[in-house]
């Protein structure tokens, strides 16, 4: 059975590697069908005819016997792992559907610390805070330096991730290891130790708490908890801007997202923070494009094995309280970082070739292929790609991600100090582009 979700892009899922809940027991006794099923599926609907230049036969014949051979539904699954990492893409991925082993518990991991890393200069950097979860309670702080998890050590999990990988697709797996590690049963406590700016080691028991935002199911996905956040800023000048930001492309994130607009329309910028959001549905937009831009404008094709889609601008000339509005027209800046991705580089992607944006930030992840989900015979999901995705300017996302207008560089001495540089850089060009209220109002 294939589940398809319009357009959508699931870099969020194939990052975590969160398991589906066990809703279907896997069996051993079909690894075989499972694998021939899984294989099938790539090669019927694989965007490129040749596989990204991998003789898929071939790959059929080595691989099939250890399927035939598999013992566990674990192995059953790393041999399929195998198979797709053969194509060297994104969006091809295997949720299971019950744990590797019948002695291996399905984990929860409902609960989440309540603060988020990257990986910088070799080191997990706590990079932000919520202000109402366990680690803002616990006196976690930006720019320490995160050392051990419940007694693993942060090198030795680094350690485990393959030198050859390269350094964007090292964030994402580092965060991955660090995310598994991190979350866990709702109410439950982590064992933490940090560096904090002076070089002290810290050590702190971190309560983790249910995930906050709006619970939402697609699909064979797991639950998703969409968060919308918008405030209001200053530029360095003085100048009025809002700050819209949102962790997943959910149909959810669209009228909290119009709300925002609205409250900041007549501001001097506005600025779309998708630092750390992995994707979601790239059908989405074009309703959030269309805030900013009057014409119905591409931005960005996706071509599949027989056809082409275009995501086209749907303008938005009704605000959310239903009166007339036009499109807003000021300047637009876009947050990016190694954890955007999916339908997150598709939009910025798409907006910095139409020239509407600037981009701010680091390297997005580079995974950006449409995704199909299909239910496997053992009970898992396959999510695989069959699409790709090209800008308005011809620009191919995956692989090499969006490349920021501004980079900024993460730099830990600005986080110690509570500062957000890469906000900062975006709000200091809307100071540079937008005269002053005086000469506007001439």
């Amino acid at each position: 059975m294939r589940t398809y979700i319009r357009r959508g892009c699931v870099a969020a899922f194939v990052a975590t590697g969160l398991a589906l809940a066990p809703v279907v027991i896997a069996q051993v006794s079909q690894g075989v069908e499972t694998f021939d099923a899984a294989w099938r599926i790539v090669r019927d609907s694989h965007f490129d005819r040749t596989l990204n230049g991998v003789n898929w036969d071939a790959v059929n014949e080595e691989l099939r016997p250890k399927a035939v051979a598999a013992r566990t539904v674990g192995e059953v699954r790393a041999v399929i792992r195998d198979m797709l990492g053969r194509l060297g893409q994104s969006h091809f991925a295997l949720l299971p559907a019950t744990a590797d082993s019948g002695s291996d518990a399905p984990r929860d991991v409902g609960g989440t610390p309540g603060f988020d890393v990257r990986l910088v200069e070799g080191d997990l950097l706590v990079t932000e805070v919520d202000p109402d979860g366990g680690g803002a309670a616990a006196g976690v702080r930006t720019g320490w330096k995160l050392r051990a998890i419940d007694g693993a050590t942060s090198s030795a999990l680094l350690a485990s991730l393959p030198d050859t990988l390269a350094p964007r697709l090292m964030q994402v797996e580092a965060w991955r290891l660090v995310q598994m590690r991190l979350r866990g049963p709702s109410g439950s406590r982590a064992a933490l130790s940090f560096e904090n700016g002076s070089g002290t080691v810290v050590q702190l028991s971190v309560e983790r708490r249910l995930e906050p935002g709006q619970p939402v199911t697609v699909g064979n996905l797991p639950t998703m908890f969409v968060r919308v956040r918008s405030h209001r800023v200053e530029t360095p000048a003085g100048r009025p801007a809002g700050v819209i930001a949102f962790n997943v492309w959910m149909t959810a994130v669209d009228p909290l997202f119009q709300k925002a607009v609205d409250e900041f329309r007549n501001g001097d910028g506005i600025v779309i923070d998708l630092r750390g959001n992995p994707g979601g549905l790239a059908a989405m937009m074009m309703r959030i494009s269309g805030h900013f831009i009057d014409e119905r404008k591409a931005l960005g094709v996706m071509k599949t094995r027989d056809n082409e889609l275009r995501f086209v601008v749907n303008p938005r000339r009704v605000s959310a309280a239903g009166e007339r509005v036009q499109p807003f027209t000021g300047p637009v800046a876009i947050l990016v970082d190694a954890l955007s991705g999916s339908a997150s580089e598709c939009f910025a992607g798409g907006m910095q070739s139409l020239g509407r944006v600037r981009v701010f930030g680091q390297r997005s992840m580079g995974q950006a292929l449409p995704a199909l989900f299909a239910r496997l015979p053992n009970g898992d999901v396959l999510i695989h790609a069959y699409g790709d995705f090209v800008t308005a300017d011809g620009t191919r996302v995956e692989g090499g991600g969006v490349v920021p207008d501004e980079p900024v560089v993460l730099d830990r001495g600005q986080l110690l100090a509570g500062r957000d540089r890469t906000l900062e850089a975006a709000l200091a060009w809307f100071d540079s582009v937008t005269p002053p209220r005086t000469e506007r109002a001439r």
